[in-house]
């Protein structure tokens, strides 16, 4: 199995995602003089794309096309790209992002399944957590690399990584051997197929974390800058920090201990963190409090995975994840704007509070479930842990 060119190519597309958020608002606002209101659903669009469009590139992988729809996604990223550098106006690039977060879902939910293939469940969750490190260092090393390509060569060069990156993303997919196993009918028969029993529980949980997730990013930078707050250069990069660590090293825990039992920890540090953060009163303790935050956010997706791999059965895999992570998606998107009003109404810490309350909801959901399926969860997570 080609793992490591399958998350070279998913790296490569989900960069070129990450590029944009660093040049997007002052692009938007340079050139096309549009409010701050304009930038954040210009930005937050490509999410939408990727929300919709996840569940369907993973029931399409489940039916044996993983290659051509990831292949089909680093096209449509590549396009997309040339649409924000040519848009003639708004409405241009507002198409350009859905397409690109269309062109991002069918690169990552593609590929899942396709990685997933022939791996003994007891492995599953860490390997998926570890191939998800394509999808999140691309977003957080993006806005670095935008950064260094800008001083090197100006806004050019933003945008012809952004354009290259996803055609890098198709080359090593072409060049990569088909996957194993026949193609199934490709039938889309009602909502099941695209969202399986199971994910409901595992997505909503995902999405509540994923709120405070998007509350830091929008609103870190600002409140940091405040006065007798400081650390605006270091806050971000202490998240990504965190979050890729404990991400790299902590997803084995996932398939010892179970990923209810996971959930349950990480949102409890999430919410601890943002807790923390809304109450810091110094540059030490407000970039504390990011990475404790780092950390809880760093292992919800593989153990949500976990449980969703676990409740929704192993026969669609690629259409259950793909489901699980559209709510990722909605709540990055809903926290944007909702953060964003709380923000200037009532002031930054109130906002962080609220991405405290989100991710204690989360918890409340791992503790509201049948005691029986925990009781089911728990037996198969010994048994994985035995055979590993």
């Amino acid at each position: 199995m080609p793992v490591a060119r399958l998350w070279l190519a998913v790296l490569c597309g989900y960069l070129a995602l990450g590029a944009t958020l660093q040049e997007l608002p002052i692009y938007v606002s340079d050139r096309f003089h549009q409010p701050a209101f304009t930038v954040g659903i210009v930005v937050g669009l490509a999410f939408a794309g990727t929300a919709v469009a996840r569940p369907f590139a993973g029931r399409a992988a489940d039916a044996g096309r993983s290659r051509p729809i990831v292949m089909a996604g680093g096209v449509l990223t590549t396009v997309a790209g040339v649409g924000h550098l040519l848009a003639p106006d708004v409405g241009t690039l507002l198409l350009a992002r859905l397409v690109m977060g269309v062109g991002e879902a069918a690169l990552f939910s593609g590929c899942l399944p396709w990685v997933l293939t022939g791996v003994d469940a007891s492995r599953r969750a860490r390997i998926a957590g570890w191939f998800g490190l394509s999808m999140w260092g691309g977003l957080s090393a993006g806005p670095l690399l935008a950064a260094a390509a800008a001083s090197a060569g100006g806004t050019a060069a933003v945008w012809s990584a952004v354009v290259a990156l996803p055609i890098v993303s198709t080359l090593l997919v072409a060049s990569t051997r088909r996957p194993s196993g026949p193609k199934a009918p490709l039938s889309i028969r009602g909502r099941r197929d695209l969202i399986p029993a199971g994910v409901g529980g595992p997505g909503a949980m995902l999405g509540l974390a994923a709120y405070g997730y998007g509350t830091l990013t929008a609103l870190l930078v600002l409140f940091l800058a405040t006065p007798g707050v400081g650390g605006r250069e270091a806050g971000l990069a202490v998240f990504s920090v965190s979050f890729l660590l404990t991400r790299a090293v902590g997803s084995p825990l996932i398939d010892r201990y179970g990923g209810l039992a996971a959930a349950r920890c990480v949102l409890l540090v999430e919410a601890g963190g943002l807790v923390l953060l809304a109450n810091a009163a110094s540059e030490t303790v407000a970039l504390l409090a990011v990475a404790v935050t780092g950390v809880g956010l760093g292992l919800i997706y593989p153990a949500t995975t976990k449980l969703t791999l676990h409740r929704a059965g192993a026969l669609t895999p690629g259409a259950a994840v793909g489901a699980m992570t559209s709510f990722w998606d909605l709540g990055i998107l809903a926290a944007g704007p909702v953060g964003g009003l709380i923000a200037g109404h009532a002031g930054f810490r109130p906002a962080f509070a609220v991405g405290a309350g989100a991710a204690a909801l989360a918890f409340a959901l791992t503790v509201t479930g049948t005691r029986s399926r925990s009781s089911r969860e728990a037996s198969s997570a010994r048994e994985d842990a035995s055979r590993a």
